[in-house]
């Protein structure tokens, strides 16, 4: 079965655009009881025209390991500014998750053969 490599050209998210181009790596996101939560940028992923935020907690959640982090749908709110809203589909979440280890397995030059034969 032959894979669709063709990619879609879509202006990412300005704070995606932030993330690969700024220094600064450290996202406030406001909750919906206007709790601030401080997180450390992981990456910024582009998926099946969609875009992602991989993003730790600086403090840890409750019931959250040192190694994990969450995945946010980045998309562009009526004021300019961009919405990050927490993905639940697992399916995604877990494609989003191995296009960002092909990506760091590219940069760090391990390649990324996907344990394939």
């Amino acid at each position: 079965m032959a894979k669709n490599t063709e990619k879609q050209k879509t202006k990412a998210p300005n704070s995606i655009d932030k993330m690969v181009n700024d220094e600064d790596d450290i996202v406030t996101l406001v909750t919906q009881d206007g709790k601030e939560i401080d997180f450390v940028e992981i990456a910024g992923i582009a998926y099946k025209g969609s875009f992602y935020a991989i993003l730790q907690p600086v403090e840890l959640l409750e019931d959250m390991g040192e190694d994990e982090a969450l995945i946010f749908k980045v998309t562009a709110g009526k004021d300019g500014t961009d919405n990050f809203d927490i993905e639940l589909d697992k399916d995604v979440i877990a494609a989003v998750y191995k296009e960002y280890e092909k990506l760091y397995n590219d940069a760090v030059g391990n390649g990324s053969n996907d344990g394939k034969k």
